[in-house]
């Protein structure tokens, strides 16, 4: 999936392009309206984040030119107004989201996965975890009775694992897999996750997650059943 981000703060855009691409976007970034309307022009594009104040062309404008060409693209606005007359301009422009700086990261996440998949550009999977149903999209688990909301991290870290099934992965690699880092507070996260995803699958007896120590994490999957 790619994503055009126009942004003109420096330090906001290289942040948010990281974040993004430990999502597996690939991410075309640009400093101003203009050079994101040239990028847009000449790169296939599934979602367009806009920064509204940007110099050369503000996201208004460049959402307006952008719409001409493609009137289904997602767009979401960031901006730091917070008025109620930017929201109905952005939305008659035809935005499909807008969000307010400051902002957290994984919440813009969730909202592009989300935008994604209303507009059909999603590459969503349903994985089977035993009698669990895993939708990677809506970052469900469905199971026994039960339908957990899981946030994006534990959703991140589970489709890991599961697609690594039955292979021990080293702590360090999933941290900078999913995190980028390998700090000491990030680790402790990891483990509040690993233990949420053992809670979840308990009731299916075919699946573990099991510490390794002193290495990482293994989730085991029965295949004979």
């Amino acid at each position: 999936m790619n994503i055009l981000l126009a942004e003109d703060d420096t330090d906001l855009r290289n942040i948010l392009t990281q974040y993004l691409e430990l999502q597996d976007f690939t991410v075309f970034s640009a400093e101003n309206g203009q050079v994101g309307f040239e990028i847009f022009r000449y790169e296939h594009i599934d979602l367009c984040i806009l920064d509204v104040m940007m110099p050369v062309m503000d996201g208004f404008v460049l959402a307006q030119k952008i719409r001409k060409i493609d009137n289904f693209m997602p767009i979401i606005f960031l901006t730091a107004k917070n008025q109620k007359a930017d929201k109905i301009k952005g939305l008659k422009i035809g935005a499909d989201d807008y969000i307010t700086k400051p902002f957290e990261v994984e919440e813009l996440i969730l909202r592009i996965k989300n935008l994604l998949r209303r507009s059909g550009r999603t590459d969503g999977e349903i994985l089977s975890i035993g009698r669990f149903e895993f939708r990677t999209d809506e970052l469900t688990l469905k199971g026994y009775g039960h339908e957990y909301q899981l946030t994006l991290k534990e959703a991140e870290l589970l489709k890991y694992l599961f697609k690594n099934s039955n292979r021990v992965m080293k702590r360090e690699h999933l941290l900078k897999k999913l995190w980028g880092d390998d700090d000491y507070f990030l680790g402790r996260s990891m483990d509040v996750f690993i233990s949420r995803l053992r809670k979840y699958l308990q009731p299916e007896k075919t699946v573990s997650i099991d510490n390794i120590r002193g290495v990482g994490f293994i989730l085991r999957v029965d295949e004979r059943t």
